[in-house]
């Protein structure tokens, strides 16, 4: 492993110092440290900066300094590479990176020496169709959602899971989540927790008004047909919270799982449900307020 591409959240003020250090690590051990033209830059390592599009090409793996947001915008640029990524932690939750900054050290003598497994995810694709003809195609490790926008009003989703009609939910929206995404916002509109090996999608309506609708578990190999039926307000597909997109009356949502699958690896074994007590605790989460 000679080549080590850096993705930086430069947003965190306290990153920059320890990006210093790593690049001086990596470089006394014969590695060849990577970055993106803008990144690269603003550390003032200019030699060092490639287009995102050579980075992704000649990486060999990514260390991903920032949070989860920041791993999830890499996912989606190093999927289709099967670049593994390497999480360290710099936000809140840190449910996807695999190390704080204390651990980094001795995580990157671990990774170096290759005592390591990589641990899939399955990815989405999301298609939005206008008279037919596809408008927007993009990718997410988390989930899909189409949502309403500022105005307090129900929207109308007409929604088929492979061509079956399920129902026109009116509701503030509908989730689409990965098992990845099972932790975020599909868990907050009250979807279910799904362990991360499994291949499945998990479609959430967000404040249904509608007494039977529930939650749905339908196979990875499905796809979501979603039909906007509202004419009035803003409508919105954002994949990952991060890509937005706004959506006209008619425009057509089809969601399946893509062909590329997050890579990311795991130098410590720590289960799902470690996870979900140290993370999702609520008297943990209190005591960071």
């Amino acid at each position: 492993m000679r080549n080590i591409g850096l993705v930086v959240n430069l947003g965190k003020q306290e990153v920059a110092p320890l990006v210093e250090q790593i690049i001086d690590w990596l470089t006394a051990r014969g590695c060849r440290v990577v970055m993106a033209h803008d990144t690269a830059s603003a550390l003032g390592h200019p030699e060092m900066g490639l287009p995102r599009e050579q980075l992704v090409q000649i990486a060999e793996v990514m260390l991903v300094l920032g949070g989860d947001g920041t791993l999830l915008r890499c996912a989606r640029e190093a999927a289709p590479r099967g670049i593994p990524l390497l999480g360290i932690n710099f936000g809140h939750l840190g449910f996807l990176t695999e190390i704080d900054a204390p651990e980094l050290w001795p995580g990157l003598e671990k990774l170096l020496a290759g005592r390591y497994s990589v641990e899939e995810r399955m990815m989405l694709e999301a298609r939005v169709l206008r008279g037919g003809q596809m408008v927007q195609q993009v990718t997410g490790l988390n989930d899909a959602v189409i949502t309403k926008g500022a105005f307090a009003r129900l929207i109308f989703l007409e929604t088929y899971v492979d061509e079956q009609l399920v129902t026109t939910y009116p509701a503030d929206g509908l989730i689409v989540a990965t098992p990845t995404g099972s932790t975020a916002y599909s868990l907050s509109a009250g979807g279910p927790l799904v362990t991360p090996e499994l291949d499945l999608m998990v479609v959430t309506p967000i404040c249904p008004h509608s007494l039977w609708a529930r939650p749905l578990v339908i196979k990875a190999t499905s796809q979501v047909k979603v039909i906007i039926r509202s004419k009035l307000g803003e409508v919105m597909l954002t994949v990952d919270g991060q890509q937005g997109y706004k959506l006209e009356f008619n425009d057509m949502v089809l969601i399946r799982q893509s062909a590329h699958r997050a890579r990311l690896i795991r130098l410590k074994k720590r289960s799902f449900f470690y996870l979900l007590r140290q993370k999702l605790s609520e008297g943990e989460r209190l005591n960071d307020f």
